[in-house]
């Protein structure tokens, strides 16, 4: 059954044009081709990455961190609760009125003690800033290294330059050592991305980014083993130059430099909206879509990459509302809103009224204490000391 499932999968009508057979795929000592196999070779190389994003976050960036003034809000924690903690775990974080009431009369504490008790367990399960950081250091490192590396790769190319040139001669276009290895860091990335997502920092859009990174996965994949090695190529360039922009941004932003925060967020903005928006559409979709067409006719590997690509930039245009809505809320306030996607710290608002209870009662006695300390002065200054030691009022 398996060997029946394998021929079926590997159907050069499904991967190749019409014409075009495995047979006409066949390498030579000098030609070599993608071959499907070559892909298995992302999972090591994908815990090669883990093993390195390990050891950096942990021996470079958290000491940096701490050297550039990034501190870890303190948090109150949550009293130890057998009866709420269980609840917790197994049922949900945000219990409804009556499951607070419920809970209330098992543990015997009033509800708003329970509420407050969901909160600071809600906050302490939330990634550190510390964490941030370090994460967003490790990803900005990877987007400055494969960008560079693209462009080192694809600067000398034809259809870099042409984007006609990316469908000459397809399906047989030779496999460079140089793409391979490109296209092998990539899909390497991306699986270690996979591989650590229950660990990294869940945003609000983590729906998103779990499709994001397996239409990433699949086309980069499907783009080897059909050889839309040149296209592919064009993709992840683009891709990463808007986010060597915005993990950097993220950076300064959690050491609290405002105003570099917000001018790099201003070029990120600028860059990701150009280059998704604009290059992405023309350079990729349009190139696929249409000039593909001059050299083969449609067949399903083509409208396979093509929904994949539409996925992407379906991606592409809700996050691009979500930094246009920024951007537009920075140029009439004047300041960076936070990120949207994150989750922040929820506020314990009894705690919070306690304190500002206990600021203003500070404040009464210290102002009290001051009159007292200037009438005080003020009676010493109305007092003249003589020479024989007896104070005389003037």
């Amino acid at each position: 059954m398996a060997r029946s499932l394998n021929e079926w999968l590997w159907q050069h009508e499904f991967w190749l044009p019409p014409g075009i057979t495995w047979e006409d795929m066949k390498e030579s000592e000098e030609i070599h081709y993608p071959q499907p196999h070559d892909l298995l070779l992302s999972i090591p190389f994908a815990l090669i990455l883990i093993v390195i994003r390990y050891f950096f976050e942990r021996t470079v960036a958290l000491p940096l961190s701490g050297k550039l003034g990034v501190r870890d809000k303190p948090r109150p924690k949550a009293q130890p609760n057998l009866v709420l903690e269980t609840f917790y775990t197994t049922r949900c974080k945000h219990p409804r009125e009556g499951e607070l009431i419920n809970l209330a009369k098992q543990c015997d504490l009033p509800v708003r003690n329970v509420e407050r008790w969901f909160r600071r367990r809600r906050n302490a399960d939330r990634p550190s800033v510390s964490k941030k950081f370090c994460e967003a250091c490790w990803r900005f490192i990877f987007y400055i290294i494969s960008f560079f590396t693209g462009l080192a790769v694809l600067y000398d190319k034809p259809w870099f330059w042409d984007h006609r040139e990316c469908w000459t001669g397809y399906p047989q276009q030779p496999l460079q050592p140089s793409l391979f290895w490109y296209y092998l860091l990539e899909l390497s990335f991306y699986c270690s991305l996979v591989f650590t997502l229950p660990f990294d920092v869940k945003r609000k859009d983590f729906k998103e980014q779990i499709v994001h990174h397996a239409a990433t996965i699949f086309l980069i994949s499907f783009s080897y083993c059909a050889n839309y090695i040149r296209i592919g190529t064009l993709v992840m360039v683009i891709h990463d130059a808007s986010d060597c922009f915005l993990e950097p941004t993220k950076i300064f932003n959690y050491m609290k430099w405002k105003k570099t925060c917000n001018c790099l967020f201003m070029i990120f903005s600028a860059v990701f909206l150009i280059s998704r928006l604009v290059i992405y559409p023309y350079t990729v979709l349009y190139n696929t879509y249409y000039y593909s067409m001059e050299i083969f006719q449609p067949f399903l590997g083509y409208y396979f990459v093509n929904v994949l690509l539409m996925t992407l930039q379906l991606l592409h245009v809700f996050w691009s509302c979500l930094i246009i809505h920024m951007v537009y809320k920075f140029v009439l306030q004047g300041t960076m809103e936070k990120d949207m996607r994150s989750d922040t710290d929820e506020s314990d608002k009894d705690e919070e009224i306690e304190k500002i209870k206990e600021k203003e009662k500070n404040g009464i006695t210290h102002f009290s204490n001051n009159c007292i300390q200037r009438n005080g002065s003020q009676q010493q200054s109305n007092r003249t000391h003589l020479t024989n030691g007896h104070a005389k009022d003037r």
